[in-house]
């Protein structure tokens, strides 16, 4: 009985401790800001999707016409 506990406070000071060391670590902390830059742009573009959409058109539609004068 007395192993059980001591392999349960062993396993339990383990699991604590490699928690710890993971929040320290830092090599992942890049990945993340890039997918939270990626989520926050892919957010604005939802949000002005109509009026980038017609900036486009605006823009296509000038290159379309100037390229006709030429």
């Amino acid at each position: 009985m007395k192993n059980l506990e001591i392999r349960r406070k062993k396993t339990k000071t383990w699991k604590l401790k490699g928690f710890k060391e993971f929040l320290k670590e830092e090599d992942g902390m890049g990945t993340v800001e890039v997918i939270l830059i990626i989520v926050v742009l892919v957010g604005l573009v939802l949000i002005f999707k109509e009026e980038i959409s017609d900036i486009i058109d605006s823009l296509f539609s000038k290159i379309t016409s100037q390229t006709n004068r030429l």
